[in-house]
C-alpha cells in the first residue's frame, strides 16, 4: 500500500500552470489558490519552488504589469491600485516600485475623463447652488471610489464643473 490515498485530479504543478495561464499570479496569491484545491503545505512548497526555477513567479513584475493594466483599462487610482497589490500580497515596497510608474498628469488625466463621463447635468443647471453641491459629491465619491487622492479628486471635480457650467 502506498502513502496515502489516491488524488484524483491535476498535480499541483498542472494546477499551477492552468492558474498561471488564466492570468499572471502573485506568489502569495499562487499559494493561496494551490491551498485552496487541498494540496498540502509541502505540495504547495515544491510546487512554488519549481515555479521559481523556472522564473515563472516574479511579484515585482506582477506588479508592474498589474498597475500599468489596471490603471489604463479599468479607470483606478494609485489608492485603489495600492489596495488591490496588498490584496494579492505584494509586499508594500514592490507595490511603491510599481506604482511610482503611473504619470501623475496621466492619473490626472483619467480622473477628468472619469467625472466629465459621469457628469449628469447641464451647465445651465449648475447654476444651481444645490444642484452643483450634489454633483460635486456625486463625482468626488466616483472618483474616491475608484482611488484617486484627496488632491486630484478635489482640484479634478472642481475643474469639471466649472467648465460645464462656462458651457
Amino acid at each position: 500500500m502506498t502513502g496515502g490515498p489516491a488524488r484524483s485530479g491535476p498535480s499541483p504543478w498542472d494546477a499551477a500552470l492552468r492558474l498561471l495561464g488564466t492570468r499572471a499570479r502573485s506568489r502569495a496569491e499562487m499559494r493561496e489558490r494551490l491551498v485552496a484545491r487541498g494540496f498540502t503545505p509541502d505540495e504547495v512548497d515544491q510546487t512554488i519552488q519549481r515555479l521559481d526555477e523556472w522564473k515563472l513567479l516574479d511579484d515585482a513584475e506582477f506588479a508592474s504589469e498589474w498597475v500599468r493594466s489596471r490603471h489604463a483599462h479599468s479607470g483606478r487610482g494609485r489608492l485603489a491600485l495600492q489596495r488591490e497589490l496588498r490584496t494579492k500580497g505584494i509586499a508594500e515596497e514592490t507595490a511603491s516600485e510599481a506604482l511610482a510608474q503611473i504619470d501623475p498628469d496621466a492619473e490626472r488625466e483619467v480622473a477628468v475623463r472619469l467625472a466629465e463621463k459621469k457628469l449628469n447635468v447641464s451647465g445651465e443647471q449648475l447654476r444651481d447652488h444645490e444642484v452643483r453641491a450634489k454633483a460635486y459629491r456625486r463625482l468626488a465619491g466616483a472618483l474616491g471610489r475608484r482611488g484617486f487622492p484627496p488632491d486630484v479628486v478635489g482640484s479634478v471635480v472642481k475643474e469639471v464643473l466649472e467648465r460645464a457650467r462656462a458651457e
